[in-house]
C-alpha cells in the first residue's frame, strides 16, 4: 500500500525593500513620462518668465520690485503646477496600467503610497526652493538695474510659512483627489472644479457664506494665508476643518480603494 506524503510549503521570505529606494523611484517617475517632465521642468520655466515679465512690466513701479512680492507672484503657477504634478503620480500607474508591476515588486502597497506621498512633498520643497532662488536673482537685477527702492529684501517668516502651507494644502488635495478617484483626467477635472463650485455657491448665496462657507469652503479658508502675516487661531482652525473634509477624507477613502482595488 502506497501511502502519499504531503509536501511541506516552503515560505520564501521576500526581499525588504527600503523605503528609502521605493522613495527614489517615485522620484524618478516625476520625470520619467513626457507629461511628468515638462511638468516638472516648467516650475523653473513659468517662473522664471514671470520674473523677466514683473521685471519690465513693473519699472515704472521699482516699490513692486521686492523679494516678498517676487516670491509671491512667482507662487501662483507653482500652485496650479504641483497638484497635477502629484495627481500623476498616483493616477500614472492605474492609467498606464504599470500598477501591477508596482505592486509585484512591493506587495505592501501602504509602502508604495507613503512613497508616493513624500515623493510628492519633496518635489513640492523643492518647487518652493526653485522659486526662493528665483526670486533672489530677480531682486538682485531689479536693484541693480533699477536702484532703490527696488531690490528690497523685505519680506517676513510669515510668508514664507504661509506658502509652504498653501503649497502644501493644494498638493494633498490632488493627491487624496487621485488616490480616491485613480484616473488622471477625472482627478484633474475634480481638483479644479468641485473646489470653484462650492467657492461660487458661497458668493452666491450669504446663508451658506456666513454660516458654513468659511468653514469648508478651501478658497476662503486660503485667504489668510496669502499674507505675509501670522494667521489667526480661529483661521488655522477653518483651514484644519476644510482639510479635514477636503483632504483627510478622500485621502483616506483613497487609500482604502488603493489597499482593496484589483489591479488589472
Amino acid at each position: 500500500m502506497t501511502t502519499l506524503l504531503e509536501s511541506p510549503v516552503v515560505e520564501l521570505d521576500r526581499p525588504h525593500i527600503p523605503l528609502s529606494r521605493l522613495l527614489r523611484v517615485e522620484i524618478r517617475k516625476l520625470v520619467d513620462t513626457r507629461a511628468g517632465f515638462w511638468l516638472t521642468a516648467s516650475v523653473g520655466v513659468i517662473t522664471a518668465v514671470v520674473a523677466v515679465v514683473l521685471l519690465i512690466a513693473s519699472r515704472n513701479s521699482p516699490e513692486d520690485l521686492t523679494f516678498g512680492h517676487f516670491f509671491g507672484i512667482m507662487g501662483i503657477p507653482v500652485s496650479i503646477i504641483l497638484p497635477v504634478l502629484a495627481i500623476l503620480l498616483v493616477t500614472g500607474e492605474w492609467s498606464q496600467r504599470t500598477a501591477l508591476t508596482t505592486f509585484s515588486l512591493e506587495p505592501r502597497r501602504q509602502r508604495v503610497i507613503i512613497a508616493k506621498l513624500a515623493a510628492a512633498l519633496a518635489a513640492g520643497v523643492a518647487a518652493i526652493g526653485v522659486t526662493l532662488v528665483l526670486g533672489a536673482v530677480a531682486t538682485l537685477i531689479a536693484g541693480i538695474a533699477y536702484g532703490d527702492p527696488a531690490g528690497s529684501w523685505s519680506f517676513t517668516a510669515a510668508g514664507v510659512v504661509n506658502a509652504f502651507v498653501l503649497q502644501g494644502f493644494g498638493l494633498l488635495l490632488g493627491f487624496g483627489f487621485a488616490a480616491l478617484i485613480l484616473n488622471t483626467p477625472g482627478a484633474i477635472v475634480a481638483y479644479f472644479a468641485l473646489p470653484s463650485a462650492l467657492s461660487l455657491v458661497t458668493q452666491l448665496v450669504p446663508w451658506f457664506k456666513d454660516n458654513i462657507g468659511g468653514w469648508i469652503d478651501t478658497t476662503a479658508t486660503n485667504i489668510p494665508f496669502q499674507a505675509s502675516e501670522w494667521a489667526t487661531g480661529g483661521e488655522w482652525a477653518r483651514l484644519a476643518v476644510s482639510g479635514i473634509i477636503w483632504i483627510a477624507i478622500p485621502l483616506t477613502l483613497g487609500v482604502i480603494r488603493i489597499l482593496r482595488s484589483e489591479v488589472k
